[in-house]
């Protein structure tokens, strides 16, 4: 293959670009999850915010939508639409808070509890699946990532 005159990118080849490598396997890693979770009829995103309600819960955290889009890097108002699917599927309570009459604290239902329990483990068995193939670079990987997140 010839190469062009036009050189709008700076890499030689798409392998070399990290922002195209990412998005990939993002992708790909999205696709398998959400396979992983269409047993439990969970989208992704309802996933991330029922693991982060049942984790902060078991870390002695109040829960609120506030303290959801935080810790899950999901926007407000994005959060505030998937807590209300979850709240119409019986998975979460939206209750006053106690102190602050403008926040909400969310918590599971026992069937939310129930579905969320079996799909931790579904889906932690598919990222160490997924993972393996790094061996003990998982730890970098892990990191680096870090890192990119903290960018903002």
């Amino acid at each position: 293959m010839s190469k062009s005159s036009d050189n709008t990118f700076s890499v030689e080849k798409s392998e070399e670009s990290s922002g195209f490598l990412l998005w990939q396997v993002t992708n790909l890693w999205q696709r398998e999850i959400k396979k992983a979770l269409e047993q439990y009829g969970l989208t992704h995103s309802q996933f991330v915010l029922m693991a982060s309600i049942h984790w902060l819960t078991i870390h002695k955290q109040e829960v609120t939508q506030i303290v959801l889009s935080a810790h899950t890097k999901i926007d407000p108002m994005t959060t505030s639409t998937v807590l209300r699917t979850l709240q119409q599927k019986g998975f979460i309570q939206r209750q006053e808070h106690l102190t602050d009459t403008r926040a909400k604290t969310v918590v599971l239902t026992e069937d939310g509890k129930k579905i969320i329990k079996k799909a931790v483990v579904t889906v932690e068995k598919f990222d160490t699946k997924f993972f393996s193939v790094l061996g003990n670079k998982i730890t970098e990987l892990n990191k680096n990532l870090i890192t990119l997140l903290g960018q903002k």
